[in-house]
């Protein structure tokens, strides 16, 4: 061999083989990273899959604890636990269960006794409701179950009748895996019940799950590739039932590491002909690119925002790899701040929707959270508090009097002076409003308004009994314009009074149960801005007709029943 072949080689092997390990190293940590950002996002993924689905099953827990309120439900109930196995009775309990049916549209409802053993039940999902055997009903749990071939999810209720527990209510709806943001499988026992992954077959999902042994992460092996599989959440394993999700890594990684490949050939032809300097730029021009993109990931994991590349060096780079991947990242910034826009509208009409519920259980008092808020509004505008606070301000007070919900409608609608033992119940609407909204993500700001409310300047308000400014400025505001609207609005029992009458009570009440510095802002608003007050309250015109045909309601005994 001549010298200038060995010398080719010689140059030329060494660095080959270097070229060589050097993007093979590169490609396998770029492919783990890549792979990494996926488990990552896919785990974060299924954490908020569970916490939604968590979220839903407390809606459907709240609509729940309203049904199982039904009289007629209760009275059937108690006439079939004292005639057991009377179809008649059965038939009573059946007929309550296909009305709840085909009005919130649940297919699955079965009822039973404390000790689960189901009584009656029905099928409405099949458009003609059908009733369904006792004897071989599954005993009332909530969670997944197969009934006909059909799966469904089911929440388990109590039935109470005061301080008894006279049974439960099972109620189920059609469970389908195609609702899921990813692939997944539902599991009984470690049998595959259904599944959303596409090719695999239900064999090979059953032989791979087994290496997992129970645990809640865990990867497959399928055909020579990889696979995550995540259980979207601990509540799901009830029954020997299990709901997993089962994701691709490599196809996650497959783009990537094939546009590495490509640019690494075409790299490597020009490093071998041009020198080991292009090489280094070359590698340069892609290390340097994507470190900026993940430390603008990490700067996004710690602030909390989307991720947005237009306008930045990244997104005007002239790789085209980089400049795809931002561009991914862009619209994924895009939709996630679409779907934080869309949350937030979810929870607004949420809150209204709460609002509107309880109004309506009285037609007296319909729209009264609405003109609270309103009140309230401008009250905290006029002392120019912070947008933030009146925002605060506003959504508190749609919900001040949402702890009715747990009080008889014989209290809150009697036309008469309410009893003690009646007032003591009324007076406990604060406590529960707060139990209702505590447990609910992101309504702690409203807390204190919901629940001091009606706390006194003078201490002699509920339910803790604060003095001054020991209340809330957000709370003080709101129980003005409470009072305010309780004292011109119609009720069973009295006319609404007039506008300047309700003024005049507030007027006389400032410094014992209001705020003597707010109420001289509410009466200044209410001097300022008459035709703005006018709008508000149209119920004072009515206050007038009724002065007219009838006697007003003194002012002492009104703002005593309303606004102590």
């Amino acid at each position: 061999m001549c010298l200038r072949t060995r010398t080719l080689l010689w140059s030329f092997l060494p660095f080959a083989i270097l070229l060589t390990g050097s993007f093979w190293f590169v490609q396998r940590v770029v492919v783990s990273s890549v792979r990494d950002q996926f488990r990552a996002s896919a785990r974060e993924t299924q954490v908020s899959m569970a916490k939604m689905r968590r979220s839903a099953e407390q809606r459907n827990t709240r609509v729940l604890r309203i049904v199982v309120e039904n009289p007629a439900l209760k009275n059937g109930l108690q006439l079939l636990l004292s005639r057991r196995g009377d179809d008649e009775a059965r038939r009573t309990v059946e007929d309550q269960l296909e009305e709840m049916g085909a009005e919130l549209g649940f297919d699955y409802l079965v009822v039973s006794d404390t000790k689960g053993q189901p009584l009656a039940g029905m099928i409405c999902g099949s458009g003609i409701p059908t009733a369904l055997d006792p004897k071989i009903v599954e005993p009332a749990r909530r969670g997944f179950f197969t009934v006909g071939g059909k799966n469904y999810e089911a929440s388990v209720l109590p039935i109470e009748q005061g301080n008894e527990v006279l049974g439960t209510l099972t109620v189920g709806e059609p469970f389908n895996l195609a609702s899921l943001p990813t692939p997944a499988i539902l599991l009984e026992h470690g049998k595959v019940v259904e599944s959303s992954a596409a090719g695999l077959s239900v064999a090979e999902i059953e032989s791979g799950i087994q290496n997992c042994g129970g645990a809640a992460e865990c990867e497959l092996r399928l055909h020579k590739t990889t696979y995550s599989s995540f259980r979207i959440g601990e509540a799901e394993r009830t029954g020997g039932y299990e709901l997993r999700s089962i994701q691709n890594l490599d196809n996650a990684a497959r783009p990537v590491q094939a546009r590495l490949q490509m640019f690494f050939l075409v790299s490597g032809i020009l490093a071998l002909t041009g020198a080991f300097c292009l090489s280094s730029v070359s590698t340069r021009s892609i290390v340097h690119p994507i470190a900026r993109v993940v430390a603008r990931l990490r700067n996004s994991e710690k602030t909390g925002q989307a991720l947005d590349f237009r306008g930045s060096d990244l997104g005007a780079t002239n790789i085209q790899e980089i400049r795809e991947l931002t561009e991914a990242f862009n619209r994924a910034g895009a939709a996630i701040r679409e779907g934080q826009e869309r949350l937030s509208e979810a929870v607004v009409e949420f809150i209204e929707s709460l609002a509107n519920a309880l109004d309506a259980r009285d037609p007296y008092t319909a729209g009264h959270s609405r003109r609270v808020s309103q009140y309230a509004c401008a009250i905290a505008r006029s002392m120019q508090l912070p947008p933030k606070q009146i925002e605060e301000i506003r959504v508190g007070a749609l919900l001040h009097d949402i702890g009715k919900i747990g009080i008889a409608d014989n209290i809150l609608q009697k036309p008469g002076k309410l009893s003690e033992e009646e007032n003591r119940a009324i007076q406990e609407h604060p406590t529960i409003g707060r139990k209702i909204l505590e447990s609910v993500q992101g309504f702690q700001p409203y807390l204190p308004i919901v629940e001091l409310h009606h706390e006194n300047w003078d201490g002699t308000g509920y339910p803790r009994g604060l003095r001054h400014e020991d209340t809330p400025l957000a709370a003080r505001i709101v129980k003005i314009a409470d009072a305010y609207d309780a004292m011109t609005s119609d009720r069973p029992y009295r006319r609404g009074m007039r506008h300047e009458e309700a003024l005049a009570v507030i007027a006389r009440f400032s410094g014992t149960q209001m705020d003597p510095g707010v109420v001289d802002v509410f009466l200044r608003l209410s001097q300022s801005e008459p035709e703005f007050m006018a709008v508000l309250n149209p119920a004072d015109s009515l206050a007038r007709l009724a002065e007219a045909v009838g006697t007003a309601v003194k002012p002492g005994r009104l703002i005593e029943k309303e606004v102590a």
